[in-house]
């Protein structure tokens, strides 16, 4: 079973009064042209209307990622949430009225809408409705290409569907008895939902299996590099800020490189040269966004635990987007999520050729430590970049020489497996070893280091 945007199978498009025929309501039907959405955000307060309209602008931008146009940003004030329709009634009649003249095909709520919500919506409105989480999905759907992304987008699809299973059987019949106690048999309706949860679980169930396997095997590549030394950049950022711009600019990696959101998804892993001969691991990862689906955070975490693990973050920030610290502080919060945020960072200011106010490159380095200005499209500002990622590489391993017994092998097979061996003899009862060791390995051999270097 493929990943299909859970909406309703019954939903048109247009209501049946403007005589439109153009099928029904799925959101992967709506590709290639002529397809318009409304788009509809909301704001507490005239202070928050102008992030309103940023999201808005960046619900556009997905939009047009997976495929459809858009005809309004609607930003709307919000003084309680509704539950059946998550906006009050005059609110949703407007919404009806402008996506009749303007012809949109859907609504998509920049907020996450429940499925009762939902159902209520498109019933009023005749269209298929939508929130930020699905269309996020739908995109991320489109564009996975390896076995492992699809199996996350695949998760993550079922994970949100189990909520909304009971929309789609709702045009089956349903039997009350009639014998003692007035009580309730199941039928058509109610057993179906019961077959399609199981369903739904075993697939989840299959596919967190598959994923266990395919994370075995990154541990096991992960483990390899360890062994080999080779220390390993992870960047990271903001969907759209340039992440793959600057991995095909130092090490010709060709990925793909699109102007749309989460042009890569699977991520990418590269050898490359520093100037003073020192090789290292670039890796490529999926672009972070706001209000993020915690599905997808779930689903992708063995992907973004390449993020995790590496040893040392280059974190690229979008200077020329008017958004850029809210960006970044949204990079830095799902890092924090992931247990991240204590690793070793260098915040990239990309995109400089484009950045028309350097009061805002300014303001972000006054935020953010080791900063380094660049443009990955025009190779601008790379020595600089090279010169902190070298001196980072060497706050992470110590040159250390070590006298151990030979009763404490146990601890020098893991020195030997994790470190780089400089040179091994052996004195009487002791092993001699000069290692360059990972700095978190530091405590475990302290008692073991030799202070004076001639002893």
């Amino acid at each position: 079973m493929g990943w299909r945007l859970p909406l309703k199978p019954e939903t048109k498009l247009h209501t049946p009064q403007e005589g439109d025929a153009k099928g029904q309501g799925r959101l992967h039907d709506l590709t290639g042209t002529g397809y318009k959405a409304l788009l509809v955000g909301t704001y507490t307060s005239t202070q928050e209307k102008p992030q309103c309209e940023e999201q808005l602008a960046e619900l556009e931008s997905l939009g047009c990622t997976y495929g459809f146009t858009t005809a309004l940003k609607l930003p709307c004030p919000l003084r309680g949430i509704d539950p059946g329709t998550f906006l009050g009634k005059g609110k949703v009649e407007e919404i009806e009225a402008l996506s009749k003249e303007l012809g949109c095909d859907l609504v998509v709520f920049d907020d996450e809408i429940s499925p009762q919500q939902q159902r209520n919506l498109e019933k009023i409105l005749g269209r298929a409705v939508i929130d930020r989480t699905e269309l996020i999905l739908g995109v991320f759907a489109q564009r996975a290409q390896t076995r492992e992304a699809k199996l996350q987008i695949e998760l993550a699809a079922f994970r949100y569907q189990m909520p909304r299973l009971r929309r789609l059987w709702t045009h089956l019949s349903r039997q009350r008895t009639g014998g003692s106690g007035g009580g309730y048999l199941k039928g058509e309706g109610e057993k179906q939902i019961e077959i399609d949860r199981r369903i739904v679980r075993r697939k989840i169930d299959q596919i967190e299996k598959d994923l266990e396997e395919v994370k075995k095997h990154r541990q096991t590549q992960r483990s390899a590099r360890e062994r080999a030394g080779i220390p390993s950049f992870a960047i990271i950022g903001y969907t759209n800020v340039g992440k793959s711009t600057l991995l095909n600019a130092l090490t010709d990696a060709d990925v793909l490189v699109e102007d749309k959101l989460f042009a890569t998804l699977d991520t990418t892993t590269r050898k490359y040269m520093l100037p003073n001969r020192q090789q290292i691991l670039l890796i490529d990862t999926v672009g972070f966004i706001r209000k993020i689906p915690h599905q997808l955070v779930a689903a992708f975490k063995s992907t973004l635990e390449e993020a995790v693990q590496a040893d040392i973050l280059l974190h690229l920030i979008d200077v020329s987007n008017p958004t850029a610290p809210q960006q970044a502080d949204a990079t830095i919060a799902i890092l924090k999520e992931l247990g991240a945020a204590n690793r070793p960072i260098i915040t990239v200011l990309n995109k400089i050729d484009q950045c028309k106010n350097c009061l805002e490159i300014d303001r972000v380095r006054f935020k953010y430590p080791k900063t380094v200005p660049i443009s990955a499209l025009k190779k601008e500002g790379f020595d600089r970049l090279l010169e902190l990622m070298i001196r980072e590489i060497a706050q992470l391993r110590k040159t250390v020489r070590l006298r151990v017994p030979q009763s404490e092998y146990a601890l020098v097979s893991e020195v030997m497996r994790e470190s780089k061996i400089l040179s091994c003899e052996y004195e009487d009862n002791d092993i001699l070893l000069a290692a360059e060791i990972p700095r978190h390995l530091e405590h475990r051999i302290a008692h073991f280091i030799l202070r004076d270097p001639e002893l």
